[in-house]
């Protein structure tokens, strides 16, 4: 379903099918900051289904947007590809907030190059051909940029953009195609960061000399810890060891006794089901060492199954400072409430989708005269480093700097909070910078 400057409806409700589980856990290959630690999160990490997971501001909305400053002239095209409403997952938001976005964007931020930005979008449902179809037409509406969303086929959408040379932004890659390109492809996360950055950080700050990762058994998830993870821990001097074990399997016990014997911390990597096995199975060997976790592990389920005592402490690696009141939530709250309706802001893909639309009209600050994909393929590969909308305080700069072996990325290291006792996030810190 093609759209010119309008969204599609406002299903906010998601309807995530059961082999959406199986889907997003396949993302974990590679950059798992980027697939479930991003890309699934466009789904849900967890949310409390408050407002930006319960943030809210009695602030103006004129002292929170900021001064009027509106763009004039020619439209320029930007495009946003989502899969909207498929059959196996509910990313509506993502339209909705672009859309608002777009709407903040142009009148308190000059749009791009001074000029208002026109959004063009199209719904791919979660289907590779309708996905290709879309990046197409992005090519034969002019767009000068196209921002994608949490698409299941992410690579279709971006091979015939990145072929037609149109920039391509994403707040979350998992392929190395995607991570490895310089021309024309631009992630606002750090790929490892959320699997190996979290763990190393952590393990640095509490001195600990070992850390064992507790890692579903499929190759997916083990695929990032083997190839990076051990030369990573080793050249930090600090022993690595990956524990893998079957998914399904209820009582982790056994697996835990040893762990909890040779000390140190305990990394675990999988889904909640996953994690609710793997944190019971410490607690009932005594394991009282650190504990940290990628987010989809700490969901409403977990939060009943695993016990107040056992959660509080446990860090957890994000890119949006989701489920805490904060500038960057208050801000998104408020373009929200300003320029959209009805917009669920505790899904943490409509603060991604903020995060990508917002941090490209930010990285073409330098933008003048004409707007064509080359001029703003150079602009952002020019950028200054700044601080990405929405992200809690995280700097960004395109161009190959941030992360020199994913050359695509514009963001190295990510964010770290730490649960309370009922299994919410309290504060982020910016770590790994």
């Amino acid at each position: 379903m093609w759209h010119d400057g309008s969204c599609p409806g406002s299903g906010l409700r998601r309807r995530a099918a059961a082999r959406q589980g199986a889907v997003r856990l396949g993302a974990l290959a590679g950059g798992l900051a980027a697939g479930l630690l991003l890309v699934s999160a466009c789904g849900s990490g967890g949310s409390t289904g408050s407002p930006a997971g319960g943030a809210t501001s009695a602030a103006p909305a004129a002292n929170v947007l900021g001064p009027v400053a509106k763009a004039a002239g020619a439209p320029v095209k930007i495009g946003i590809i989502s899969d909207g409403k498929s059959p196996i997952i509910d990313q509506s938001v993502e339209f909705d907030v672009a859309k608002a976005t777009v709407g903040y964007l142009n009148e308190h931020r000059s749009g791009i190059a001074g000029r208002p930005i026109q959004l063009v979008t199209c719904e791919a449902l979660s289907d590779p051909a309708k996905t290709a179809d879309c990046a197409n037409q992005m090519i034969e509406q002019n767009a000068v940029a196209v921002v994608v969303g949490g698409v299941a086929a992410q690579e279709s959408a971006w091979t015939p953009l990145h072929d037609a040379g149109v920039p391509v932004v994403l707040y979350s890659a998992s392929t190395p195609a995607l991570l490895g390109d310089a021309k024309s492809t631009y992630v606002l996360a750090d790929p490892n960061f959320g699997v190996i950055g979290l763990p190393l950080e952590l393990a640095k700050k509490a001195g600990a000399k070992k850390v064992t990762a507790v890692v579903i058994d499929v190759p997916a998830a083990k695929g990032v810890l083997e190839a990076s993870a051990p030369a990573t821990f080793k050249k930090a001097g600090i022993d690595f060891k990956m524990v893998a074990i079957a998914p399904g399997t209820a009582d982790m016990t056994p697996q835990m006794q040893p762990i909890a014997a040779g000390g140190g911390e305990v990394f675990i990597l999988g889904n909640d089901s996953f994690c609710i096995s793997a944190l019971n199975g410490l607690k009932a060997v005594g394991f009282t060492g650190p504990i940290s976790a990628i987010v989809q592990c700490i969901t409403d389920a977990t939060r009943t199954a695993v016990s107040g005592s056992v959660l509080k402490g446990i860090n957890v690696a994000a890119t949006a400072p989701l489920g805490t009141d904060n500038p960057s939530t208050t801000l998104f709250n408020t373009v929200s409430a300003t320029y959209g309706k009805g917009i669920d802001t505790s899904k943490i893909a409509g603060l991604n989708t903020f995060m990508a639309v917002a941090g490209l009209q930010a990285g073409l600050a330098g933008l003048t005269g004409d707007v064509t994909p080359a001029t703003v393929n150079a602009a952002i590969k020019a950028m200054k480093k700044t601080e990405l909308p929405g992200s809690g305080g995280q700097q960004f700069q395109c161009g190959g700097t941030a992360v020199p072996a994913s050359p695509a990325s514009c963001v190295s290291g990510g964010l770290i909070t730490t649960l309370d006792g009922k299994g919410q996030p309290t504060a982020y810190a910016v770590a790994g910078a």
